[in-house]
Formats: structure tokens, C-alpha cells, sequence
């Protein structure tokens, strides 16, 4: 009970200051080509028993938008990776953003831990090991109580202590702490969204694949389209339907594989 005591006295007073935790995260696009894996740097911000989790460039978005920018244009409706938690409620919220428009989606999966007594040192930090089930994938964790924070990238959380390294079993996706950085500020410019569930979800995901641009565009033909980067420079892209809609099915390979969307 001392221990429980203390490790919720250290855990308020972390909480209670903002920090944050960048993950170098690599995952594969294509199931079908096991060599071609994507690799960015994504930020766990947490402060308060609130969580952000997202990728470098939708932070600076963020930072963009809060003055009154308009940030990057966000193209496809999956692969995206921003995550709001409230630890405390026990709330997670998966931010799809489609077109200029930001749209929830509660993520109910209840991640069932198993601990194991498997213990080695990630980095400088003595980790243990656990595994669960998500999104259709078997998943294998390292925490550590060294840093005494129930939370981790992307949805995963409620271990006793962060989690520092994560993989699925297939090896697809894997996320893994590089750097540790504390104060700054924790901002949110994504609270006015629209809520939607799985089901909406896929229906925003055939609407763009059906007109990834939406400027009613037909299968095969030429349209150029203006876009205005995070840095305020326009460019015009020559694209073509029928090309996108190949990528589209080309990416199969979702981190929620159980709700993997068939388009044809």
C-alpha cells in the first residue's frame, strides 16, 4: 500500500507538469512489400492526465492554425495517427481530418493487458514486457515505471508506467521512444469536431476514393489543382483519378486491420 501511495504521489506531480515523448514510428503501407516502410517522428504531449498524440507535422499544423493559418492540407482519410486521451475519464478519440473539416471517432476497444514477468533495458530505462490485442492485431509492449505515466503512442495506455516500445506481432507497425522533453506548452486546435463511428468513417474513406480531390473529377481525366503548403506557398499539381485511386488500394494495410475498407 506505501508503494501504491507513493507511486500515485510521483505520478500527480509528473501529471501536473507538461511533457513530452517523441516517437520514431515505421509501418508498412503495403502488405505486399514488406521492404517499403515509412518512417516519421510522432510527439506523445501530455499534461494533466490529457494526452495529444500526432505526428511532427500535424503539431506544427496545430501551431499554424491557432494563428490563424490554415496549415497543411490533409489529402486521405486513413493512415492517420492523431490521438486525444483523457487518462483521467478514460476517453479516446481518434481526429480524422477530411477535406478542412475535423471529425472524432471514439475509440471503444478495451485493451485487455496481459503483464509478463520478461524484463530487459530499453535505452536507459529498465522495461517490462506486456501484450494485448487491438484493432485485429496482436500487439507486444514494453513499459517502464520509470517513468510513471500510464499512457503510450498512438491509442495504447493503462499500463503502470509509459509505454516505450510497441510493435504488432507481423512486425508491420512499431513505435519507440527516442527523445524525452519537458515543459513547453500542450495545445489543442482541433476541439470542434464533428463525431462520427466506424461505419461514417468508411463512408469518408470512399468518398474521397471514389473523388480524392472532391472537385468532381472523373476516372481518368486531368485536372490541376492549387494547394497552399504550411508555409504559405501555392503550387499547382497535375493529378489524375484513376492514379489515385491505384495508390489508395495499394496502401491495404491499416493499423486497424478489422476495420480494413473495401472499395471495390
Amino acid at each position: 500500500m506505501k508503494y501504491i501511495i507513493f507511486f500515485l504521489g510521483i505520478s500527480t506531480l509528473c501529471f501536473s507538469q507538461k511533457i513530452s515523448f517523441i516517437y520514431e514510428t515505421k509501418y508498412k503501407l503495403n502488405s505486399d512489400k514488406p521492404d517499403d516502410v515509412y518512417s516519421d517522428n510522432m510527439i506523445l504531449d501530455l499534461r494533466n492526465n490529457m494526452s495529444i498524440f500526432r505526428e511532427s507535422q500535424d503539431k506544427k499544423t496545430d501551431s499554424v492554425k491557432l494563428n490563424h493559418g490554415n496549415g497543411r492540407f490533409k489529402m486521405g482519410v486513413e493512415n492517420q495517427f492523431y490521438v486525444k486521451k483523457n487518462l483521467a475519464q478514460k476517453r479516446i478519440e481518434k481526429v480524422i481530418t477530411y477535406l478542412g473539416t475535423d471529425y472524432f471517432l471514439p475509440i471503444e476497444e478495451i485493451l485487455d493487458w496481459k503483464i509478463t514477468s520478461e524484463q530487459k533495458i530499453i535505452g536507459k530505462y529498465k522495461s517490462q514486457k506486456a501484450e494485448t490485442n487491438y484493432g485485429g492485431r496482436n500487439w507486444i509492449a514494453w513499459f517502464t515505471t520509470e517513468l510513471p505515466f500510464g499512457d503510450g503512442p498512438y491509442i495504447f495506455n493503462g499500463l503502470p508506467g509509459l509505454i516505450i516500445s510497441i510493435q504488432d506481432a507481423d512486425n508491420d507497425y512499431s513505435f519507440n521512444l527516442i527523445e524525452v522533453k519537458k515543459g513547453g506548452d500542450i495545445f489543442d486546435a482541433r476541439k470542434k469536431a464533428i463525431k462520427i463511428d466506424w461505419k461514417q468513417y468508411e463512408t469518408l474513406a470512399k468518398s474521397y476514393f471514389n473523388d480524392p480531390y472532391d472537385i468532381n473529377t472523373k476516372v481518368a481525366m486531368g485536372k490541376t489543382v492549387t494547394f497552399t503548403d504550411p508555409n504559405g506557398n501555392k503550387m499547382d499539381i497535375s493529378i489524375k483519378t484513376k492514379e489515385m485511386q491505384d495508390d489508395i488500394l495499394q496502401e491495404n494495410n491499416p493499423i486497424e486491420l478489422n476495420h480494413k475498407i473495401n472499395y471495390k
